[in-house]
């Protein structure tokens, strides 16, 4: 599992970083530390059992995941149907939380990134939304900007909830997972 976001204090609190709040989130679920390997451009920490999974955290910036995630596929012997990328997604209202299984990237920079490096679009996805600004123009200031605080407890609330299905989601029950997210993590009316 690949979270990204941008590195830096100027980042922590920015819809991009939606992806690292995802993986901060589980880190501290299950008590373990994340912690920065260079080599790979990320931080990161192997789950406890029953889980046989590395979590980790691009520390690039976003246009720039597919250095991280080839780096680690390159050097693990993984395929990209054995990824799967955490990432903020601005075509879900906030909190939404989807599960893709391989697909297109939306627009989204690190996705572009990380297809470029792989060489495949078969990788999956855990998008979490954040909402349209309303006008293409306006996506970049957006992304790298603060939710409201309504928004911030929809993304909170959901990340929350979707890792109830965190033993079924490594277990490559994605059908399970598919159901549960989708029908379970609206935000808020």
């Amino acid at each position: 599992m690949i979270a990204l976001g941008n590195p830096g204090q100027k980042y922590v609190k920015t819809r991009h970083n939606a992806g690292i709040w995802w993986a901060n989130t589980l880190a501290k679920h299950v008590n373990v530390s994340l912690k920065p390997v260079g080599r790979f451009h990320t931080t990161q920490t192997t789950l406890p059992p029953p889980a046989h999974c590395r979590l980790c955290c691009s520390t690039t910036y976003m246009n720039e995941s597919g250095i991280a995630v080839g780096e680690l596929a390159r050097y693990y012997k993984i395929t990209p149907e054995e990824i799967l990328i955490i990432h903020d997604d601005i075509d879900r209202l906030p909190g939404q939380i989807r599960l893709k299984i391989g697909g297109g990237t939306g627009g989204h920079n690190g996705l572009k990134s990380i297809e470029q490096h792989l060489s495949s679009k078969q990788f999956n996805r855990l998008r979490i939304g954040i909402g349209h600004p309303g006008h293409a123009d306006a996506v970049k200031d957006y992304v790298l900007s603060t939710p409201s605080t309504t928004d911030q407890r929809a993304i909170e609330e959901n990340i929350n909830f979707s890792l109830q299905c965190i033993g079924s989601l490594l277990s490559g029950e994605f059908e399970t997972v598919m159901h549960t997210l989708h029908t379970q993590t609206d935000p808020p009316s």
